[in-house]
């Protein structure tokens, strides 16, 4: 069975699956119950013909997939609140969620941008002056090794969060109900326990591929002198991001191929940080938020045909 068009993500003690023409979350609830919402989404990029080019289409499906991603949790965060005990003790999860959506949102817009981008660049001239490294290969070098320090920490700091352990938990139970579908066997929670807990279109590969497409990109563009050279490096994510979305499809299509496994090796090490191994009853609730997307037209033309082997999501 070659990669399916499915997606998806962990929120607040449950998992969203996309499909190209459908949204679903699955939610467990404190009383071992389980709460769903599925509604209809249709990405832009095909019903704008122009969005739909390669590279920018991968801008496009970044922005929303952060937008579906923030309503998952939202819905997720509804659910927790609902179930608040009615002494007013907030469940244990919950103010962790809170700080999690809060650092989502946060870190990838304003604190991402001064992080990644704006502080690597004004770091890297004193590092050059002091190791006697001058010229734009050596600067854009550093810059780059500075950006993957400032990723590798991030991911550090979210894997020691002991409030984030379930979430993880989940993001695991996501992967392999995918790899199970993927496999083409029967979707029980034992069954998709077997599967690996790391998958090549993870976001946590996705977001390593950035780094490594900015050390290229920002390298040419060369030292920024001033507030516009810093405001054009960050105009410049969304175009690095299509280029990141672009080769995660390709991996997706070319994972055999041996040059296509040594690039995304790294980015699936780093999802040892963003997930873990999850329980059964995690993995149950990934396979009933997948369920309800399998209908999906193009999923079931691809499964009753097997292929084309093309991704159209990254996890």
């Amino acid at each position: 069975m070659p990669f399916l068009p499915v997606g998806g993500q962990a929120v607040l003690e449950g998992v969203m699956m996309r499909a190209p023409s459908k949204v679903a979350v699955v939610v467990r609830r404190p009383d071992g119950t389980t709460e769903a919402m599925e509604r209809p989404f249709r990405s832009i990029t095909l019903r704008v013909k122009w969005l739909g080019v390669p590279v920018l289409r991968g801008a496009v499906s970044l922005f929303e997939t952060m937008y579906l991603g923030i309503s998952a949790l939202n819905f997720s965060a509804d659910v927790a609140v609902r179930d608040e005990p009615a002494g007013g003790g907030a469940p244990k999860a919950s103010g962790g969620f809170a700080m999690v959506q809060g650092l989502t949102v946060l870190v990838s817009l304003a604190l991402g941008a001064m992080l990644f981008v704006v502080l690597p660049a004004r770091a890297t001239p004193v590092l050059q002056q002091a190791f006697g490294l001058p010229g734009r290969t050596a600067f854009g070098l550093i810059d780059g090794g500075l950006r993957l320090l400032v990723f590798v920490g991030y991911l550090l700091l979210i894997s020691r969060w002991k409030e984030m352990a379930r979430v993880l938990g989940y993001h695991g139970a996501e992967h392999k109900a995918i790899h199970a579908i993927e496999a083409g066997v029967e979707l029980t929670p034992e069954n998709v326990q077997r599967f690996p807990r790391l998958h090549p279109r993870c976001g946590t590969t996705f977001l390593f591929i950035v780094v490594l497409v900015s050390i290229v990109v920002f390298t040419i563009i060369g030292r920024p002198d001033g507030l516009g050279a810093h405001l054009l490096r960050i105009a410049c994510m969304p175009l690095i991001a299509g280029v990141a979305f672009e080769f995660i499809r390709l991996s997706g299509k070319y994972q055999d191929v041996p040059l296509v496994r040594a690039i995304t090796w790294p980015g699936m090490q780093f999802q040892r940080l963003t997930t873990r191994e999850p329980d059964l009853e995690m993995c149950a609730v990934a396979i009933a938020s997948l369920k309800l997307v399998l209908d999906d037209p193009t999923v079931v033309r691809m499964q009753r045909e097997g292929g084309p082997r093309d991704v159209s999501f990254v996890q």
